[in-house]
């Protein structure tokens, strides 16, 4: 049984963005030390291969396309929900 191949891909949404952009992408060790950075500074991590799958045939910087957009939202109010939790804890 072959093993399966670890992937990331970091996304980016800000007020100067209309839609998210890949910002980062990488597989084995890059993908790794793309997980190790996000933790290191408190990034929330999704998990989700099918849409890693999706977003690794962007290229870097480009906006996400539209298919793949209501997913990635849903990812980012939840990342903004839980920065307010934090906010509100701490």
């Amino acid at each position: 049984m072959e093993e399966k191949q670890k992937k990331a891909v970091a996304l980016k949404y800000s007020d100067e963005d209309a839609v998210p952009r890949v910002t980062g992408k990488g597989k084995d060790w890059l993908a790794e030390k793309i997980i190790t950075l996000a933790k290191e500074n408190d990034i929330p991590i999704r998990t989700d291969a099918d849409l890693v799958d999706i977003l690794e045939q962007i290229e870097l910087n480009q906006e996400i396309p539209l298919e793949v957009y209501a997913v990635v939202a849903e990812i980012f109010a939840y990342i903004y929900k839980v920065n307010k939790n934090k906010k509100n804890d701490g």
